[in-house]
């Protein structure tokens, strides 16, 4: 899926699409909260009933419900931060982009688990949501060839690198097949929801003493995302 939008995006826009992002956010976690307050009063019934064995087809649609249920309180409070900063970061540049995320990344995470994981082990959890997040927001600034995307995205991997030693085959204690399969789902969505800027359309007058910024200045990509910052 490639997406064209039709000219640069201010700063104004740009605000509002972080504030939305925020109360996406806030909701999603308050409704993965509010399941685990029923999950627990219910002895964790619905963990049993809706997380993912593999090899089940009748479980198959489980790859949804799998990421919002835990099996503890310790559980869902580690997984309640990242999946905070890196779900924001991958929103803020887009709602309905970041909802079409979630449900490749639920997918690929929860395939990986249903054909690989062994069929006696009931996975749930949205550490494969986080992963995936983590993988779009490290590469999305290069598919969209967006400075500020980039540079976050190169302060997240030098900061939560770490992350990728619980997504290798083997690692004990954790489904290592859910973050696999959500890190490759968010490399994948960078790519399939990638922006590309429209070529058509009048191009804006250089102003007096300032240097061109067609394909040939050197400059214009920098130009470009300043201006969509407001700062020019």
């Amino acid at each position: 899926m490639e997406r064209t939008e039709p000219g640069p995006v201010g700063a104004e826009e740009m605000i509002a699409e972080a504030r939305k992002a925020l109360f996406v956010m806030v909701g999603f976690l308050a409704i993965v909260w509010g399941i685990q307050c029923a999950n627990w009063a219910d002895g964790y019934a619905l963990s049993q009933d809706y997380g993912l064995l593999s090899g089940d087809p009748a479980r198959l649609p489980d790859v949804v419900t799998a990421p919002l249920l835990h099996w503890s309180w310790a559980h869902i409070e580690a997984n309640s931060g990242p999946l905070f900063v890196f779900g924001f970061l991958a929103a803020y540049r887009g709602v309905a982009r970041f909802l079409a995320l979630t449900l490749l990344v639920a997918t690929t995470s929860g395939l990986a688990v249903w054909f690989f994981e062994r069929g006696d082990l009931d996975t749930v959890g949205a550490s494969g949501l986080i992963f995936g997040y983590f993988g779009y927001v490290v590469v999305r600034g290069l598919f969209d060839r967006h400075l500020v995307d980039t540079l976050v995205g190169l302060v997240m991997a030098a900061s939560f690198a770490y992350m990728l030693t619980v997504a290798v085959p083997g690692t004990p204690g954790v489904s290592w097949l859910a973050h696999l399969g959500g890190l490759a789902g968010g490399v994948a969505g960078a790519w399939l929801l990638r922006n590309r800027r429209s070529g058509s359309g009048p191009r804006p007058r250089a102003r007096q003493g300032s240097a061109p910024r067609g394909k040939g200045n050197p400059r214009a990509d920098l130009h470009q995302e300043l201006e969509d910052l407001g700062l020019l």
